[in-house]
């Protein structure tokens, strides 16, 4: 499967960590989450990463000449699954895409692709033991699932945090038949709404990924999901990057 990294946006939430350098490159411990991220995907044995960049793509490209780039020029007016369609032509062989502010473990990747379901989102079931500390990043801005057993029946924001089963910790897998699933659902959304309202996004090309996945359940797509047990965390504020070099760097410091 091949790896993609969705990394175009900023990340203004961490404040001045992201004023001369990519969201990707805040250091927890004696590495950049992107380091952690490539090593995640090199331990799981894959291939090497797509990069979909945007902010500052000419410093990683320079940085890491051997992963594949794809730019996102228009970044700062688009979101997550626009993003990553950038990389559609990659896609076709199966795939595993990750959000570029969050470090995980290869197991989670290795449980994923495992799984055999074709489209397999990564759900921490424990996430509100992450929440007890993040006083920046309320639990209603949480990717929340319900499922049932292991499909995933739900995914939004809007979950009320007592009815979630988990949280979507912005990693995904899915087989070439997955994937051509996946694509046909942005393709026949896209006719119909781009450059207009959908789903509560403004308009199509603000959507958060999850909001296509959401699409694709109510259409009769099966989801799957693949639990992990807290090798997981994020990385979107001053507060969850000090937590990181707190607690990533005690549990996983080699």
């Amino acid at each position: 499967m091949q790896p993609i990294i969705i990394g175009a946006g900023r990340g203004q939430r961490l404040g001045s960590h992201t004023d001369e350098q990519p969201k990707c490159y805040v250091r927890v411990g004696d590495r950049s989450i992107l380091d952690w991220t490539l090593n995640a995907f090199a331990s799981a044995r894959l291939k090497t990463p797509v990069f979909i960049g945007g902010y500052q793509i000419d410093r990683i490209r320079a940085d890491h000449p051997h992963l594949t780039f794809c730019n996102n020029r228009d970044w700062q007016h688009n979101n997550i699954l626009a993003s990553l369609m950038h990389a559609e032509s990659h896609m076709l062989e199966g795939f595993v895409c990750s959000y570029s502010d969050i470090l995980f473990r290869d197991t989670v990747v290795r449980d994923a692709i495992d799984h055999g379901g074709d489209i397999v989102l990564c759900v921490d079931t424990r996430w509100r033991d992450r929440y007890v500390h993040r006083s920046e990043h309320p639990e209603d801005d949480a990717e929340k699932v319900i499922l049932d057993g292991d499909r995933v029946v739900r995914i939004a924001r809007d979950i009320a945090s007592n009815d979630a089963d988990g949280e979507y910790i912005g990693v995904a897998a899915m087989t070439p038949t997955g994937a051509r699933l996946f694509i046909e659902h942005y393709h026949r959304v896209a006719s119909t709404f781009s450059g207009q309202p959908w789903r509560g996004a403004a308009v199509f090309e603000k959507a958060y990924l999850i909001l296509l996945f959401q699409e694709m359940i109510e259409q009769g797509a099966e989801i799957r999901m693949a639990p992990t047990d807290g090798q997981y965390m994020e990385i979107d504020t001053e507060e969850d990057l000090h937590l990181a070099n707190e607690v990533w760097i005690r549990r996983f410091k080699r």
